[in-house]
């Protein structure tokens, strides 16, 4: 199943999720290209017919530059926003767990991989739109802020038009706007909320939702970003896109159900607008 994201006659910007009502837009997202070598991982062909974009592993956590290149090959036959998705050198616990790395070998980290993830797209007629880091090196930039500005530096060193994904309400989010890069604000279908916006960690009992919790927590994101967190209260945030997890067994049929529910909301799918 394929889908394009053409205009639609309301005028607005694909990302305009806020100030139009009556045809709500929001992304979707989710990671890919998670195998190396002979070992594949997740359900990549069958997201990429469900989702409007893509954070694509570059070799430090998962991925390889065979999988890279068939992970940017399938994203532009199916119209998907392609992304970098750079993480920790920690293939063993898959770059969810954290690691005492200086700012210095974050910024070499981040534009090493994305440097190589870039020259593939642009070998294959593609464009890299944003950069996505991975599991600990994401949430690490979530709390600190060394970590933060040097990614974000590492982002706005690679050139001009990448967009930076980060967490909802995050520091890193704030160092990303007011470095003046294009800061998405990212949301999760599946994982459940603290009351201060921060995800609940996933060895907590609860971390990861139902998917009956997940759609409707996607659904309510995209209609008033708003989720319910794990106190029963209702948290505000901004969802400019919405991660569904690729690698839990029923991921396929999450999206499948989340873009049922947003059809039936007449919520269209967008990949962000990247200038440049």
């Amino acid at each position: 199943m394929k889908h394009s994201f053409e205009p639609d006659d309301t005028g607005l910007a694909p990302d305009d999720l806020h100030t139009h009502t009556a045809r709500l837009r929001v992304d979707l997202n989710c990671d890919l290209g998670e195998g190396c070598g002979a070992y594949s991982f997740g359900q990549d062909e069958a997201l990429l017919g469900l989702v409007s974009s893509a954070n694509i592993a570059c070799g430090f956590h998962a991925g390889d530059p065979h999988t890279m290149r068939a992970a940017v090959i399938s994203c532009i036959e199916h119209n998907v926003a392609i992304g970098a998705h750079p993480g920790l050198p920690d293939p063993l616990g898959f770059g969810r767990r954290e690691m005492a790395v200086t700012p210095e070998e974050v910024y070499d980290f981040v534009v090493y991989q994305t440097g190589a993830l870039q020259a593939i797209v642009h070998a294959q007629g593609g464009k890299l739109r944003h950069v996505k880091p991975h599991g600990a090196l994401y949430h690490m930039a979530n709390r600190q802020e060394d970590i933060a500005q040097a990614i974000v530096k590492a982002v706005n060193d690679i050139g001009p038009g990448i967009a930076l994904f980060a967490q909802a309400g995050s520091l890193f989010l704030n160092a990303a706007e007011a470095a003046g890069l294009q800061a998405v604000s990212e949301t999760f279908a599946d994982r459940r909320y603290m009351p201060d916006g921060s995800l609940m960690p996933r060895s907590h009992a609860g971390a990861l939702l139902s998917k009956e919790e997940a759609v409707r927590q996607a659904c309510m994101l995209a209609e008033s970003g708003k989720v319910v967190d794990a106190s029963g209260g209702i948290l505000a945030v901004r969802a400019d896109t919405i991660c569904v997890h690729g690698d839990g067994a029923e991921a396929v049929e999450l999206a499948v159900s989340i873009r049922q529910a947003f059809g039936e909301r007449g919520i269209r799918l967008f990949p962000p607008t990247v200038n440049g």
